[in-house]
């Protein structure tokens, strides 16, 4: 998927990790993840240990991707928030702004109501912070780009100059 390169910086990294830490607190849940559209695992907090963590980021990713295209048939945008049931731990999948997308497993210890609530702002203070670290990301790439060509020197007059 073109347009999800983003660095992070440490403080905008801290933030993230932050609204992770006080969403899992809040939904007294199990583990919550922050993953990109191509899957790649940006920031977790909870337990960790004993979940292939690459794979469930991969796996969510494309979730995501099958339940656009669903979404697509019925005419619908897309699908913002999916819910799993299991027997132990339930996932409540929603999306941050267009390009990340907040995990949260949680167990019988919460309700889905409180997961969504509290999800739902997690997910509104998250995206002004996905949104500044995107728009400085891109600006940072067309910087680099433009510096970075040779021809960026080169002026209409020097070319008039040179064949005119």
């Amino acid at each position: 998927m073109a347009g999800l390169n983003m660095v992070m910086n440490d403080e905008a990294f801290k933030l993230v990790e932050a609204e992770l830490q006080k969403l899992i607190e809040q939904v007294n849940g199990k583990v919550i993840f922050l993953v990109d559209k191509n899957g790649q695992m940006i920031a977790s907090a909870g337990q960790t240990k004993g979940i292939d963590t690459t794979a469930l980021a991969s796996l969510t990713a494309g979730n995501i991707a099958a339940t656009a295209g669903m979404a697509q048939l019925l005419g619908e945008k897309e699908f913002s928030i999916l819910f799993h049931e299991g027997e132990k731990d339930n996932i409540h999948i929603a999306l941050v702004g267009t390009r990340i997308i907040l995990v949260t497993i949680f167990d019988s210890r919460s309700a889905l109501g409180i997961v969504r609530l509290r999800v739902k702002k997690a997910v509104d203070s998250l995206g002004p912070i996905f949104e500044d670290i995107f728009k400085k990301s891109e600006k940072d790439k067309n910087s680099k780009q433009t510096s970075k060509s040779p021809f960026a020197e080169i002026t209409e007059d020097d070319i008039e100059k040179l064949f005119g």
